[in-house]
Order: structure tokens, then C-alpha cells, then sequence
């Protein structure tokens, strides 16, 4: 059953507009009356009427042109037409220009008048029932789509850091190199370890490692440009990407960030064997020291283990 309606209903001709007027508020509609397309235009602007009933010859403003101005002011509105059988071909005109129905004048049966309506009312609902659902999709979607990214970042983020995770480090080298070899460009790869990292968890619990390579992470990303890729390789090693980088200038940007880190206060650097928490640093460099993903990780892991054997603390 349709629940009540706030309906406009506009004829020049009080009496009939009275008579429908009189049947809408029966089964239980709310009425604004109009007595010309002028008022009524001015009553839609002030309340929107999801339902429009309009005699379609009037003085000034015709049904015609009542119909278009509502549907430029609000498209899903729905209009009913009074026609009288001579202007049959008028009403056709008005169902193309956007109007639900029509009814003629004199009414024979004053039932068909509330049948149409309750007709125009379903439609109403279905387009209100319809909004609401594409309203919930949109929702839904926008609320899916969130996930989805919020997925891809975890599947890409190390847990522990935020840094960038070995899976997302593995897929960028695969696109570093690609674009490398294209272009004929270098690029450098840095793999850094935690020097004496067990003492540092044997001395303080792992809880404060955790905290540690937390730190050290947050301060890598304030280090590294924005083209560049920091990513936690595993444990308390990190790795860095360095797109168009040569060696030499790999290695000054490896030798910087070991003094930068060795100079941070981190806590309890104090109690590390140097001293201070200090980081060693292992450099490869496309394609000098190697064309394939492997090749270069394992270039630069024979160099970082260098480094540790030489004293730690030293970019090798």
C-alpha cells in the first residue's frame, strides 16, 4: 500500500482542482494547490513535490512548459497531465517531453484518478528504493575498495617497521633492472646490517630490538630521496635501491648514512661494543656487478659480510 504523498496539483479551474484535490487528501495525500503554472513553479521551488498533477492548457505558463521547468529542477519528479479529448495529441507531446501519464477530462471514472496516482507513487518508490541501493553499492564499493588497498599495503609493508616488505623489495628490483637495461641507465643497491644486534636483544630484551629497528627504519625513510626504495630485507638487515646511481655516488650515500647513524643518539647506544649503534654496508651496482636481481643481491651481501669481517662500522 502507498503511504501518503505530498502532491501539487495545478488548474486554472478552481472547482476541478478542488475535486482532485479532494481525492488525494481521501486516500491520504498531502496537497499544495496551484492555480496557474506560475504559482506552481514558485511552490515547487519553496517545497519539492514528488508529485505533480497539471491541467496542460493554462493561462500564461502552459502544462508543457510547467512540465520542462520541473524536470530541469528536479529530473525525477513525476508529472501527471490533464488533457481533454481534443488535445489527445498535446498529451502525447508531453509523455515525450518526460511526463508519467495522463488523464482526460471529464473524468468518467474519478477512480482512475487514484489508480494513476498510486501508479506514479510506485514508480516514485522504485526510483527512491533505487537511489538507495546504488547509494548502499557505492558504499559498499568505496568500502570494498578501501579494503582492497588497505590488503595490497599490508602484503607490501613489513609488520614490524612499516618499511616497505622482501616480497615489495624483489618486485621493485625486478622493475629497477627491467628499466635499467631499457634505458641503458646504472642503478645501486645497498643492503645494511645492525652490527651487534644479539647484543643489543641480549642486553635490553627484544622488546626494545623491536623498538630499535623501529627507529632506525623511521630514520632511513628521512634519509633516502623519494625515487629511491627502502625496504626491510630481514632481521635487523634493511635494503635501499638508488635509481640512476653509479657507484661512487653509492657508496658517498652508504658512507654518509653510516656516520649519520653512528652520530643519532638511539637508545641505549651507549652500551654497544663501539660504543654507539653502528650499522655496516655492503654496495653492488648496475650492471658493473651484476645483471640479474641475484647477482646483484649477492654481490652486495659478499660485501656487507666484508665489512663485518673488516671491524663493522664500514661500507664496503
Amino acid at each position: 500500500m502507498n503511504t501518503g504523498m505530498h502532491v501539487l496539483v495545478v488548474d486554472d479551474e478552481e472547482s476541478l482542482r478542488g475535486l482532485i484535490a479532494q481525492i488525494l487528501l481521501e486516500d491520504g495525500h498531502e496537497v499544495t494547490e496551484a492555480a496557474s503554472g506560475e504559482q506552481a513553479l514558485e511552490e515547487f521551488r519553496k517545497k519539492h513535490h514528488p508529485l505533480v498533477i497539471t491541467d496542460i492548457r493554462m493561462g500564461g505558463i502552459s502544462g508543457i512548459q510547467l512540465l520542462r521547468e520541473i524536470k530541469q529542477i528536479q529530473p525525477e519528479t513525476q508529472v501527471i497531465i490533464m488533457t481533454s479529448h481534443a488535445s489527445l495529441d498535446t498529451a502525447l507531446t508531453a509523455l515525450r517531453a518526460g511526463a508519467y501519464d495522463y488523464l482526460i477530462k471529464p473524468f468518467d471514472d474519478l477512480d482512475l484518478i487514484s489508480a494513476v496516482v498510486n501508479r506514479a507513487i510506485d514508480k516514485i518508490n522504485l526510483i527512491s528504493e533505487n537511489r538507495i541501493l546504488v547509494d548502499k553499492l557505492k558504499n559498499y564499493n568505496e568500502e570494498l575498495e578501501y579494503v582492497n588497498r588497505t590488503l595490497r599495503e599490508l602484503a607490501i609493508r613489513d609488520g614490524l617497521t612499516g618499511l616497505h616488505n622482501h616480497r615489495y623489495f624483489q618486485e621493485c628490483l625486478t622493475a629497477e633492472l627491467a628499466r635499467a637495461h631499457r634505458y641503458e641507465r646504472a642503478f645501486s643497491l645497498i643492503i645494511l646490517d645492525v652490527d651487534f644486534f644479539k647484543h643489543y636483544n641480549d642486553t635490553h630484551g627484544h622488546l626494545e630490538g623491536d623498538r630499535l629497528l623501529c627507529a632506525l627504519a623511521q630514520f632511513l625513510k628521512g634519509c633516502v630521496r623519494k625515487s629511491d626504495v627502502v625496504a626491510r630485507y630481514g632481521g635487523e638487515e634493511f635494503v635501499a635501491i638508488l635509481p640512476e646511481t653509479a657507484r661512487d655516488g653509492a657508496v658517498a650515500f652508504a658512507e654518509g648514512l653510516r656516520k649519520r647513524i653512528a652520530d643519532y643518539s638511539f637508545p641505549h647506544r651507549e652500551t654497544q661494543p663501539l660504543g654507539s649503534l653502528t650499522v655496516s654496508l655492503g654496495v653492488s651496482t648496475y650492471p658493473a656487478d651484476g645483471v640479474d636481481g641475484p647477482a646483484l643481491i649477492h654481490f652486495a651481501d659478499q660485501a656487507l659480510y666484508l665489512a663485518k669481517r673488516q671491524g663493522r662500522n664500514m661500507v664496503c
